[in-house]
């Protein structure tokens, strides 16, 4: 197996802090690995821009859904400041597919966009098509 590029490394990591609690219920930590014109489609179809999703998660009253773990990473550096990762989520028996681009700039890798989509033990997987069934 190959190490992966920086890139790919270096979005993985960055991953990997935004799924601990700490970092989600922190402006400061989020603002640090959120880019500027950061965008999400959460698991219900909502569109998110980084200002809303900070405020967001960081509210008072913001659910506190605990550790997610995540399954399944794996990563590709499309270009030299762009890197596509994929992954599984797991928290509290909800599952979500999940992918997200990471964006090089001066101040280092940030997150640009990320789509979650929701998943049962039915769905579609690189092994079977949409209906379950391997091809």
């Amino acid at each position: 197996m190959t190490e992966p590029s920086p890139g790919v490394a270096a979005a993985v990591e960055g991953e990997l802090r935004l799924l601990d609690p700490a970092v989600r219920a922190s402006a400061e930590l989020l603002s640090q690995v959120l880019h500027p014109d950061y965008r999400e489609i959460d698991s219900s179809g909502r569109v998110w821009d980084r200002d809303t999703m900070i405020a967001s998660l960081t509210a008072s009253d913001a659910p506190r859904p605990g550790q997610m773990t995540a399954s399944r990473m794996s990563g590709i550096q499309l270009a030299h400041d762009l890197v596509h990762l994929t992954y599984d989520t797991e928290t509290k028996g909800n599952l979500a597919h999940r992918s997200s681009v990471w964006r090089l700039a001066e101040e280092g890798w940030s997150l640009y966009f990320h789509q979650a989509t929701p998943f049962g033990d039915t769905a579609y997987t690189a092994d079977t098509g949409p209906d379950g069934v391997t091809p």
